[in-house]
């Protein structure tokens, strides 16, 4: 009884320090259903949503366990208390998606920095992250807020926290905050009182298009000018915010008109046509590849809601479409930068392909691998010419957006696609090319999503307790962990890579599958088979030695 009393009493205290009228008449409602409603109300009271690196990112919900106007109201001056804390100067840049709610958590966090005596700029309407990321370099902001959940499914929102240079130094500058950062942002949330104490200015500068217009300028010039343009592209930006910028971007680096798929195209906070708004999700890109077979297409492209992530598929010699895995267009970006000659570091992370480490070496360029999360992968070194994560992220123009960039990337692999069909070539042959060097590096995912977060550490635990003795029949050479620090295993052996995670940003446990296979006598489809083999057996012993 004790417990449900202090229950009540949180909410209620919760409940009249609510800024939002429709925040309070939700958890009115759910007052007043007890005790029917009791197990919502202790999910809602659980504890609050915690500010990672990831920043904030949860369900559109009323409570402290959710994202609310509350929420990013404390949130907002947590923020700005810490900004002043570490004497960064500046104003706080403001983007925010189409997403519900995401206009006004925008706002707020404005009003939030303005009461506290900070200039403020809001991104002058819907936009993708990446143009948010490209703003806080371009203005010199001492930091930028990013609203949105990114592909997270319609029922939640998030909070992305990016640094200017002066407090992220030159590899942070517009990176993702990373370590004591965000610990220090989470402190600075839980000091924050009442919100009624939180002082509101005004509403901040509405910036003007000029801002996009710099972005889109800046991303077609980091092509070759005067390179081919001589492609049929398809596109969708999966009901997000990226249709209008791309459809800009390709017009300024001298593409055709993408044709795109036009149910998909305005912005729609509820993603009707898709289960699911990631492009990695099966069925996610089926109208975008139905168009592409009717417009006979040269290259399919997809960005996900918040356009930071590109997703290309390729025709295939039967008629179809297939596609790629994001290390296949991470390793045909690489190579297509290496050969127009671009320095720097080129990084990924250890969950994806080993075959950038191998190319880099082969063609004398210095390699990075980080943790996964892009906010190291732009820290691997200060001058990185290329970054990616198989997760469909990728960082072609560090100087422009230090982040991955959804946008930019659409541009470069059209300039490649473009550049090999001159030539009589496709995406394919060029993957077939590296195949023949290198060995077929043939990935995969298991991907296992939890209602019971518990389930994730049983699972780790198990292979932890018990690996599996053999890989494909090969005795494991390697076994990594990382714990303390990273809840990250990995097993090895001479031709296998297994390694497993928990996201972070979803329920999910993650085991991401590496084969690599020798090609002989220069037949690669025939090393493709064998790959293509050993990954579904390879998969089946990842899961059962996690017990899924």
């Amino acid at each position: 009884m004790a417990r449900d009393d202090e229950l009540l009493a949180t909410a209620q205290a919760w409940l009249a320090d609510d800024p939002d009228p429709a925040g309070r008449a939700e958890l009115s409602a759910l007052l007043e259903g007890l005790p029917g409603t009791a197990a919502e109300l202790r999910d809602r009271f659980a504890g609050p949503l915690t500010f990672g690196t990831a920043g904030l990112r949860g369900r559109l919900r009323a409570g402290p366990n959710g994202m609310n106007l509350a929420v990013v109201t404390r949130a907002a001056a947590g923020l700005i208390a810490w900004l002043t804390e570490q004497g960064g100067t500046g104003p706080l840049v403001i983007g925010y998606d189409a997403r519900h709610g995401s206009r006004e958590f925008a706002e707020r966090t404005a009003q939030v920095a303005t009461g506290a005596g900070r200039e403020a700029l809001l991104m002058p309407g819907t936009l993708p992250t990446p143009v948010l990321a490209y703003a806080v370099r371009a203005l010199d902001a001492v930091a930028g807020v990013m609203v949105t959940a990114s592909h997270n499914p319609p029922q939640d929102n998030g909070y992305k926290v990016y640094l200017g240079r002066e407090l992220g130094g030159r590899a942070g500058d517009g990176a993702q905050i990373v370590p004591p950062a965000d610990a220090g942002i989470e402190a600075a949330i839980r000091a924050v009182g009442p919100i009624a104490g939180v002082r509101l200015g005004e509403p901040g500068t509405v910036l003007d298009d000029k801002i996009v217009s710099g972005y889109v300028v800046s991303a077609a010039a980091v092509l070759d000018a005067g390179g081919p343009r001589d492609l049929k592209i398809a596109y969708t930006p999966l009901h997000g915010v990226g249709g209008e910028t791309v459809l800009a971007a390709f017009a300024a680096a001298g593409f055709p008109p993408p044709a795109f798929v036009p149910n998909q195209f305005t912005p729609d906070p509820d993603f009707p046509t898709v289960a699911f708004p990631n492009p990695e999700e099966p069925g996610a890109m089926d109208n975008l590849l139905a168009l592409a077979a009717a417009h006979g297409a040269d290259l399919a492209i997809a960005n996900d809601p918040d356009a930071d992530r590109c997703a290309v598929a390729i025709p295939t010699a039967g008629g179809g479409w297939r596609p790629l895995r994001g290390d296949e267009l991470g390793i045909l970006l690489a190579d297509h930068l290496i050969r127009r000659g671009m320095p720097g570091t080129y990084a990924t992370t250890i969950v994806s392909s080993q075959l950038l480490g191998k190319l880099s070496d082969a063609r004398g360029v210095p390699y990075a691998e980080t943790l996964t999360g892009f906010k190291w992968i732009v820290r691997a070194d200060e001058d990185l010419a290329f970054g990616y994560e198989e997760a469909l992220g990728y960082c072609v123009s560090p100087t422009l957006v230090r982040d991955k960039d959804g946008i930019t990337a659409a541009l470069t692999v059209a300039e490649l696609a473009a550049t090999l069909k001159t030539a009589g070539k496709t995406l394919a042959d060029r993957l077939d090319e590296l195949a023949a060097e290198f060995g077929v590096h043939a990935t995969d995912q298991l991907s296992v999503r939890v209602d019971d977060l518990a389930e994730i550490g049983t699972a780790m635990g198990r292979a932890r307790q018990a690996p599996p003795a053999t890989l494909l029949g090969a005795p494991l050479i390697g076994v990594n962990d990382l714990l303390p620090e990273n809840d990250v295993l990995t097993f090895r052996t001479a031709a296998v890579r297994v390694v497993i995670r928990p996201s972070g940003t979803e329920p999910k446990l993650k085991a991401y599958l590496e084969v690599v296979e020798p090609v002989a006598d220069g037949d690669v489809p025939a090393a493709r088979i064998r790959a293509a083999a050993a990954l579904r057996t390879l998969r089946d012993e990842t899961a059962a030695a996690l017990g899924v």
